[in-house]
């Protein structure tokens, strides 16, 4: 079930098309981001450094991961003019375990009203929704971290506390030339 924070505000001294931080994504909905880590490729154990470290959609590299679809949960999302932000989990489609909790701003002016009104539907994931409709797209990543996760990630990823390091990725997807979407994915450590 989705719910609706917020409008969002944009921090001070982050101009439109900038690569976000975890901060400025968590700031979004209120919140203060969890602690993270700037870390190597090479800093990232398996299987994280393969479902994290390259310049694909999650999407794609989840399901070919886990053998199977992934589905799309929106835990709450907010939207302020032609910008829409969600935060999200990614469950394997054969038994529901989270693989992925992740948060996403996408900037609907690089898109049509089609793939917009299907992305606000909150049904499909955004790498699908995307391949599905050909838009144009290519995927910068920023920077891999290792994150101190909130009390809400753990238990997102039924952990009852961080045993084990937790990783993720900052990236931009851009969608015909723009970069629309900035996005945190932080997979679960068992995936």
């Amino acid at each position: 079930m989705s719910q609706t924070s917020q409008t969002p505000t944009s921090p001070a001294g982050m101009t439109p098309h900038s690569p976000k931080d975890a901060p400025w994504l968590f700031a979004l909905f209120g919140e203060t981001a969890p602690a993270t880590r700037s870390v190597e490729a090479e800093q990232v154990p398996e299987p994280a450094r393969s479902l994290l470290a390259h310049e694909t959609h999650m999407t794609v590299t989840l399901e070919a991961h886990h053998g199977c679809s992934v589905d799309l949960s929106v835990l709450t999302s907010a939207r302020e003019g032609v910008h829409y932000a969600r935060k999200i989990l990614l469950t394997r489609s054969t038994d529901g375990f989270v693989v992925q909790y992740g948060i996403m701003r996408f900037d609907f002016k690089h898109c049509s009203d089609e793939v917009r009104d299907l992305i606000l539907e909150g049904e499909t994931p955004l790498g699908r929704i995307l391949i599905e409709n050909g838009v144009l797209r290519r995927l910068t990543l920023h920077q891999l971290v290792e994150v101190e996760p909130t009390a809400e990630i753990l238990e997102h990823f039924g952990l009852p506390d961080r045993a084990r390091a937790i990783y993720g990725r900052l990236a931009t997807i851009h969608c015909d030339g723009q970069p629309a979407v900035d996005l945190l994915e932080i997979v679960h450590p068992d995936s």
